[in-house]
């Protein structure tokens, strides 16, 4: 029964695109009936939030490519945008119809953010030219469907601020043309699979559950933009980020990584280095001079004494670690002359710093060198989390120099 009605759909399809080219023979040309049937499908299972009108222009009874966000060429979709695409514009509601597996040709899939609920088609394997795929800021769920690993010419991969859940596919992996990976803000667990493609740039895994490992070769050197923050990865990654000298965005926070902090890492092209909340250890020592604006290595195990070629970071942060001697003097002169916006130094083992106590921080700067060993030499403003309490105990302090 079911293929008798699509026979006669399509018959009705054929003669409604024959009785239109009589009428306008240079309207359009005619679409294939099975991207036509499979729009149809999309618009039944898709509505428009309060305030958008997105669908207002797909009437069947007209051509399909000139519906808002379908693109044509000849007579096959070849790219689909659903939804109004611009910023603040209310998005759709309902699910994404397996039906649009059935665009053969479609190279780019994209859905503005909205309340599409429900999970991601499985079907979207079939989309053999598909390029560009962005799904975020919805409400999927579901698992990120494995047959995605045969989609070999993807590049863009986004299913961000979404609801899915399981393991990222390792298949996934091993696509050759993948350029950016976004599956920030979900829920996905398991490890972090091996990336093949060389010509990958920017992989973005924060606000998930993802445990495990990485191996020292797991991601390509292309690599410009990694961030694995709020997950539960673990051992050492000094391996790794030694292989990715192009990288200028990195944050590893809120992970259990362990061992050492390469100092290669602090001459890469970053503005922003967040390492903070792991379990680093060991010294760290820069390989020269730190042009990087800010970084956070708060909260980890770091020990040894502060090289001086941090003193030429605007926003530093140092505390809750294990440092230990004196501030180098570098970082007193760059401090008063504003040069340093934020330096904390707060909860470490840290003996002395060279200033003199009539010096005034200028009101731009900010400087906590609270809980360590010294008695501090200013009263400075502290973040209220440093406590009240001036001076490491001195049995702390003797037991940590023994």
């Amino acid at each position: 029964m079911a293929e008798s009605q699509r026979v006669k759909s399509f018959m009705c399809i054929a003669l409604f695109s024959i009785c239109l080219l009589q009428c306008n023979p240079i309207a359009f040309a005619i679409l294939d009936p099975v991207d036509f049937l499979a729009l149809q499908s999309i618009r039944k299972s898709l509505n428009d939030m309060p305030g958008s009108n997105y669908f207002a222009s797909w009437d069947f009874t007209s051509d399909p490519c000139n519906f808002a966000g379908v693109y044509c060429d000849s007579d096959k979709v070849i790219a689909l945008n659903l939804g109004d695409p611009r910023a603040g514009a209310p998005g759709l509601t309902g699910r994404i119809d397996p039906a649009v597996g059935k665009l053969s040709a479609l190279a780019e899939l994209s859905v503005v953010p909205g309340r599409i609920f429900g999970a991601l088609p499985q079907s979207i394997s079939q989309l053999k030219s598909l390029r560009f795929l962005a799904v975020s800021r919805n409400f999927i769920s579901g698992q990120i469907p494995a047959g995605l690993g045969q989609l070999r010419n993807l590049r863009t991969l986004d299913l961000s601020y979404n609801l899915f859940a399981g393991a990222i596919p390792t298949a996934i992996g091993t696509l050759p043309e993948l350029s950016n990976v976004i599956l920030c803000h979900n829920r996905l667990s398991g490890s972090v699979p091996p990336f093949a493609s060389q010509t990958l740039t920017r992989l973005d895994l924060k606000h998930n559950d993802l445990s495990g490992s990485l191996a020292p070769n797991s991601l390509p050197p292309s690599l410009q933009y990694l961030s694995l923050s709020w997950n539960r990865l673990t051992g050492p990654v000094d391996g790794l980020l030694n292989r990715l000298g192009q990288l200028n965005y990195l944050d590893l926070s809120m992970n259990q990584f362990t061992g050492t902090i390469p100092g290669r890492v602090f001459t890469y092209p970053i503005t922003n280095l967040q390492l903070q909340r792991n379990m680093f250890s060991g010294r760290v020592q820069p390989d020269g001079q730190v042009s990087i604006s800010t970084i956070d290595l708060s909260y980890n195990r770091l020990s040894g004494e502060i090289s001086p070629l941090f003193s030429t970071v605007q926003s530093l942060y140092l505390n809750n670690n294990r440092f230990t001697g004196q501030v180098p003097g570098s970082f007193v002169d760059r401090l008063l002359a504003a040069n340093i916006q934020i330096l904390y130094l707060q909860h470490n083992f840290l003996t002395g710093i060279q200033i003199n106590p009539t010096a005034e921080i200028p009101v731009s700067s900010s400087l906590c060198l609270q809980y360590n060993c010294m008695v501090p030499p200013l009263q400075t403003p502290c973040p209220l989390k440093a406590g009240k309490q001036k001076t490491r105990p001195t049995a702390q302090c003797n037991e940590w120099r023994g």
